[in-house]
C-alpha cells in the first residue's frame, strides 16, 4: 500500500425560514419531482477511501484481517468491511460497485468504480491511476460498452448472460458521478515538498479537477457527487509523525495539515460554484466531508469510539510502521494483528477508517445535513430554487 491516500469536498448550509430553497424539478436537470431520483448507476472516481479492488487487481492483493468484520475474506478494500461508497450503493438500492480494473467476476449493470489506492488528482503521485487516466478508463468503457450492447441487440442475441452484465447506454446520464479525491496530493506534497509548496499547489490541483469535471459532462454525465478533503490532520499516522507538539489543536489532530485542507475546501466550494454556471444542465452536489469526519472525531468518546486519536485497531506504531497484517517481531511481542474489537476504533490501520467510522459518517452525510445544495443522496438529481 502507498504511504497514504485519501479524499475530497463541502458546506453545511445553514438555512434559514425566509428566503428558504426547496426541491425543484424543473430547470432542465431534475427528475422525480420531490421523490426519488432512482438513478440506475453510479460511477465513482478516487483513491484508497472508495477502491473496491482496483489496486488489489492491478498490484500487490489486499490481504485478510482486511475484510474481516463485513465480508468475512479480504474484498479489495483497506478497511475492516465497507467503505462509505458501498453505503452510498446501500442507500441507492444498487449492488457494491465493482472494480473497474478487476476482471474477475464483475458486473458492470449499475456502475464501475475508477477508484484506486494512492490515487490523486494530478500525475505524479503515489499511484499511475490519476483522476485523468481514471476518466479516461470511463469514456473508453462508454464507448465499449455502448458498440457491445448495440451490437448484441442488432444480433437479437438479447437473451445473453453477458447482456445482464453491461451497462445500459441510455443510463449514462441518468447515472450519479462519485467523487472522493485530493487528500493524496496534500500527503504526497508534504511527503515531497515543503507546506508552503503544498498550499500552493492547490489552483492547479483544482484546475485538473475541474477539467476532469467538464470531460465527464461533455460525455453525458449530469449528476455530480462530490466529497472535499478530509482531516488530513486527525489520521493517527500524521499525528504521530508530527515532530512539533505545539502543532496539535484542542483534539490532538495536526493543526497545519488540517488548514491546508480546509483551503483547499475552500477553493473547491467556489470552483464548484462557477462549474454550476457553466455547466447549465448539471446538478453538483457539494459535501463537507471534512467537518462530518471532525466532528466524529471531536465526539469519539460519547458516539462509543476510542477517545484517542493515534489509536488505529490493526498494526502497531513502534517509533516506525507496522504495517496491518504484516507480523513483526519487537523486543519479543508480535506486532501486525488487529485489534478485537474495530467497531470501536475510527481509524482501522492508522490512514483508513474503520467500518463503524465509515458507517457513521455515511449516515451523517447521505441525508444531505453536509450537503451544498442541502439534498439528500437520492434526490442529487434535483434543482434547487429560492422562494423570495
Amino acid at each position: 500500500m502507498c504511504p497514504l491516500k485519501l479524499r475530497p469536498v463541502l458546506v453545511l448550509l445553514i438555512l434559514g425560514l425566509v428566503g428558504r430553497p426547496v426541491a425543484s424539478s424543473g430547470g432542465g436537470g431534475g427528475r422525480g419531482g420531490s421523490g426519488s431520483c432512482g438513478f440506475p448507476a453510479v460511477y465513482n472516481f478516487g483513491d484508497s477511501n472508495s477502491d473496491t479492488g482496483g489496486i488489489s487487481a492491478a498490484f500487490n492483493v489486499i490481504q485478510s484481517p482486511n475484510g474481516e468484520t463485513f465480508f468475512g475474506h479480504p474484498s479489495g478494500r483497506a478497511c475492516d468491511g465497507r467503505l462509505i461508497i458501498d453505503f452510498i450503493a446501500e442507500k441507492l438500492k444498487l449492488p457494491y460497485l465493482s472494480a473497474y480494473l478487476d476482471s474477475v467476476g464483475t458486473s458492470f449493470r449499475h456502475g464501475a468504480n475508477f477508484a484506486t489506492g494512492g490515487s490523486s488528482i494530478r500525475p505524479g503521485g503515489y499511484s499511475p491511476f490519476h483522476l485523468g487516466i481514471q476518466v479516461s478508463q470511463f469514456i473508453q468503457f462508454k464507448s465499449r460498452t455502448t458498440n457491445l450492447y448495440y451490437q448484441l441487440r442488432s444480433n437479437n442475441r438479447t437473451s445473453l448472460p453477458i447482456k445482464s452484465s453491461i451497462a445500459r447506454p441510455g443510463e449514462f446520464s441518468k447515472a450519479l458521478y462519485t467523487f472522493d479525491i485530493a487528500q493524496n496530493d496534500l500527503s504526497y506534497g508534504y511527503q515531497h515538498s515543503s507546506e508552503e509548496q503544498v498550499r500552493a499547489s492547490i489552483p492547479d490541483i483544482l484546475n485538473t479537477f475541474s477539467e476532469a469535471v467538464q470531460q465527464l459532462y461533455k460525455e453525458g454525465a449530469r449528476y455530480f457527487w462530490v466529497h472535499n478533503t478530509g482531516p488530513l490532520g486527525c489520521l493517527p499516522f500524521n499525528i504521530l509523525y508530527n515532530k512539533n507538539p505545539n502543532n496539535l489543536d484542542s483534539i490532538g489532530c495536526v493543526k497545519s495539515q488540517n488548514e491546508v485542507a480546509r483551503e483547499l475546501n475552500w477553493q473547491l466550494k467556489n470552483l464548484l460554484l462557477n462549474l454550476k454556471k457553466m455547466l447549465p444542465l448539471a446538478r453538483i452536489t457539494h459535501v463537507d466531508m471534512h467537518s462530518a469526519k471532525y466532528q466524529l472525531i471531536s465526539n469519539a468518546k460519547t458516539q462509543g469510539f476510542v477517545n484517542n486519536p493515534v489509536k488505529f485497531c490493526c498494526g502497531s506504531y513502534y517509533g516506525f510502521h507496522i504495517n496491518c497484517g504484516k507480523k513483526e517481531v519487537v523486543n519479543g511481542t508480535v506486532y501486525g494483528s488487529p485489534c478485537k474489537d474495530p467497531s470501536r476504533h475510527i481509524s482501522w490501520d492508522g490512514i483508513h477508517y474503520s467500518e463503524a467510522a465509515n458507517l457513521w459518517i455515511a449516515n451523517h452525510i447521505l441525508n444531505g445535513s453536509f450537503s451544498d445544495p442541502p439534498l439528500p443522496i437520492h434526490k442529487a438529481c434535483q434543482a434547487i430554487t429560492n422562494n423570495a
